[in-house]
């Protein structure tokens, strides 16, 4: 089926599943409540989606989500289902938002449905003749922060907002200074008139930069270049030419068609922020999972995406988060074709005590390891903050406890009493 694009969903209904999963696909085709003239058979054939597979699941309690209707004939069961829908990829071309508007599309608004929810979409490898997915991912991302063996330890400018260019300046020198690999702006800190962009990158670049001329390594700094095309196109260069190593976006706030404008002009990792995901991803009846949501995104041109965290300060359960997480490293196409594979960013409340369990359950290194709190306030300060973190990992990729660990690794020792182990 290398010619047909798949989606997966999981619904809840009141009506049977083969006639819920009918208007599905004839909703997102060739078909609406009544057949129409033009709409013969052989139109029906070549271009309507298919339905591929129904999953039935338990039954419901009651509905999900307002709004839903019942059939005339109701039996008074609520079931709920996995479906699989197709469709030929001549319905649109390789195009990522006529995807999204077939895939998504009025789905979550027709009334057969009391939850209806996409769980994960595959593509054929012709999207790749339109879209060059991450230029750096994994491999780019490591070679531009000299990080081999282990997460790349990094960190965000707190408080987000507020500080002038020059204090968020000092704030990157302690970090610098403190042995971080990789800093990030806050994704609400972008161009506001008390700290400009181009003042604020000019001036933690001349920090990053001296520190690179001084010990040899160039601390990755995302600075979040999000606005109007035409903006975020001038503010990468403008990091670029003060040798900035990446750059931020708020995926959502700018679009599929401007990432893909925005990957073809780039020549830096992009550091793509999920901010906003929650309304597509918090409800279990309706929105998208983060395992297609993430796909689009990489094929669009990012290199890292945020996945929370173990144990942090949001909604979303461990299992999740090691499943997105997962995700972002799995190849999107069969080979030969490029895997698209990009590097995770473990947030939101991390500090030493859940790299044990973030690397038990994911199974490798090729991660970022964020930490605000985490760092900068260990006891000691945040180069002691950052040990702790580099120490954990050290303890978890040795499967060493890290209380006995911490026993003769001071700074760790201090994240643990401060933090829990």
């Amino acid at each position: 089926m290398t010619d047909r694009i798949q989606a997966r969903y999981w619904i809840e209904t009141a009506f049977p599943l083969d006639s819920a999963a009918a208007t599905m696909a004839g909703e997102q085709s060739t078909g609406t409540f009544i057949r129409v003239p033009g709409e013969t058979d052989e139109l029906r054939e070549r271009y309507a989606a298919r339905v591929e597979k129904i999953t039935e699941l338990d039954n419901a309690a009651a509905p999900s989500l307002p709004g839903s209707g019942t059939p005339k004939s109701w039996d008074g069961i609520r079931r709920t289902a996995e479906v699989t829908l197709s469709w030929p990829i001549e319905n649109l071309g390789p195009s990522l938002p006529n995807l999204l508007a077939t895939i998504s599309g009025n789905l979550s608004e027709l009334k057969q449905f009391s939850g209806l929810k996409l769980l994960d979409v595959t593509l054929p490898p012709v999207f790749l003749t339109k879209y060059q997915g991450p230029q750096f991912g994994v491999a780019g991302t490591r070679k531009l922060t000299g990080v081999y063996g282990r997460p790349i330890i990094g960190t965000i400018i707190k408080p987000s907002v507020g500080m002038s260019p020059q204090a968020t300046a000092a704030q990157v020198r302690t970090l610098v200074e403190a042995g971080i690999d990789f800093i990030k702006d806050d994704e609400l800190q972008s161009n506001g008139p008390h700290c400009p962009f181009d003042q604020r990158l000019t001036a933690v670049m001349d920090v990053i930069n001296r520190d690179a001329d001084r010990t040899g390594k160039r601390v990755m700094y995302a600075a979040n270049i999000t606005g109007d095309l035409d903006e975020m196109l001038q503010r990468h260069d403008h990091v670029l030419n003060h040798q900035g190593t990446c750059v931020m976006v708020s995926m959502n706030s700018i679009g599929l068609p401007a990432m893909k404008v925005l990957r073809a002009h780039s020549k830096l990792p992009i550091h793509g922020h999920r901010n906003g995901w929650g309304m597509f991803g918090r409800s279990p009846a309706i929105g998208m999972s983060f395992v297609a949501f993430q796909k689009l995104w990489r094929l669009a041109g990012i290199d890292h995406t945020h996945v929370n965290g173990l144990s942090n300060k949001f909604c979303e359960p461990d299992d999740s988060v090691i499943a997105s997480a997962r995700e972002c490293l799995t190849p999107m196409f069969p080979a030969p074709n490029p895997g698209c594979e990009i590097m995770p960013v473990f947030s939101s409340g991390q500090s030493a005590k859940q790299a044990p369990a973030t690397f038990a359950a994911l199974g490798t290194v090729d991660l970022m390891y964020a930490a605000g709190g985490g760092i900068m306030a260990h006891p000691q300060g945040p180069a002691a903050g950052v040990r702790s973190l580099q120490q954990a990992w050290e303890a978890a990729t040795q499967n060493i406890p890290l209380t006995d660990y911490a026993t003769s690794h001071p700074e760790l020792k201090s994240a643990l009493e401060l933090f829990g182990s």
